[in-house]
C-alpha cells in the first residue's frame, strides 16, 4: 500500500490539497504552512526540471486524469482542493472540477485577474497560440515569444520571422526554425530589464498569454513604452467553480469552510 502524503499524526485536521505551480500557490502554501489547524500538501505537475523548494510537503507528477484525482481525494480524505494552477492549465482545472464533484470534495479556484489593456497599449487579442501565428502576418518580423515552451512548436508554421524564445526549460524537441534564439530564465522580470532585452533584439512584436500577475507584466509595460505590438492570447472560459483572486481571499474562504471556529 502506498504511503500517505499527509501527516497521519494529525488525522483530525482538515486536509487541503493545493494544485500548484504558480506564485500564488506558493504564497498560499507558505501562509498555510504555519497554520496548525490544517494539514496541507502542494501538488506540482512536474513539467519544470528543477522546481523551487516548497514550504509544505510536495507531491510531484500527474494523478491519471479526473478519475485518478478523485481516487486520490477519497483515499487521502481531502477536505478541500485549491486549484492554484496556471491560468492556461485548462486540462488540470477541468479535471479538478470533475474530480471534486465525483469525490464530494469542496473546490476553490485561486485565479489571478487578467491584465487589462491601458492607454498606449497596442494589443491584438487572439483566442489561441495557433491564432497568434496567423496574427503575426506574412511579412517577416522580429518576434519575442513569451508563452512558455509547451506550445512554441506552433510557430514552425511561420519560419519567415526571427524569434527570441524565453522559457524556464529548453523547448524540446528543438524548433525547426531558421532563426531562433533561446533564452532560459525564470521570473519575475523587471520592466527596465525587459526594455533592455526588447531593444537589444530589436523586437517589433511580442506574443504573450494573458496570464495576469506582476511577475511577468514587465514585458507588457515595456512594450507600451517602446510602442511594440503585443499579440495577446486570451484565456479560455474557466470552469464554473467558486473562485477568489488573491491569497487573502482564499484564506478567508478556507477559514469559513474548514475552521472549527
Amino acid at each position: 500500500m502506498a504511503e500517505s502524503l499527509f501527516d497521519t499524526s494529525a488525522m483530525e485536521k482538515p486536509r487541503i490539497l493545493i494544485l500548484g505551480g504558480t506564485t500564488e500557490a506558493r504564497e498560499l502554501a507558505s501562509r498555510l504552512a504555519g497554520d496548525t489547524r490544517y494539514n496541507t500538501v502542494i501538488s506540482l505537475a512536474g513539467r519544470t526540471a528543477d522546481p523551487r523548494p516548497q514550504p509544505v510537503e510536495a507531491r510531484v507528477g500527474g494523478f491519471g486524469g479526473a478519475e485518478g484525482l478523485a481516487d486520490f481525494l477519497i483515499a487521502e480524505k481531502v477536505a478541500l482542493v485549491v486549484d492554484a494552477t496556471h491560468p492556461f492549465a485548462a486540462r488540470i482545472s477541468h479535471n479538478a472540477a470533475a474530480a471534486a464533484m465525483a469525490a464530494h470534495v469542496r473546490l476553490l479556484a485561486l485565479r489571478r485577474p487578467e491584465w487589462q489593456a491601458q492607454a498606449g497599449d497596442n494589443w491584438t487579442d487572439v483566442g489561441s497560440v495557433a491564432e497568434a501565428v496567423t496574427a503575426l502576418g506574412e511579412m517577416p518580423r522580429r518576434v519575442f515569444l513569451a508563452i512558455g515552451r509547451q506550445e512554441a512548436f506552433h510557430f514552425e508554421a511561420a519560419p519567415q520571422h526571427i524569434y527570441v524564445i524565453r522559457s524556464v526549460d529548453p523547448v524540446t524537441p528543438p524548433l525547426k526554425l531558421p532563426d531562433a534564439t533561446a533564452i532560459l530564465a525564470t521570473g519575475p522580470f523587471a520592466e527596465t530589464d525587459e526594455i533592455d532585452l526588447l531593444k537589444a533584439h530589436r523586437i517589433d512584436a511580442i506574443v504573450a498569454k494573458n496570464s495576469g500577475g506582476a511577475a511577468t507584466y514587465g514585458k507588457i509595460a515595456a512594450a507600451r513604452k517602446l510602442g511594440i505590438t503585443v499579440i495577446m492570447v486570451e484565456r479560455r472560459k474557466p470552469a464554473d467553480v467558486p473562485s477568489v483572486s488573491d491569497c487573502n481571499a482564499a484564506l478567508q474562504r478556507i477559514d469559513h469552510w474548514l475552521s472549527p471556529a
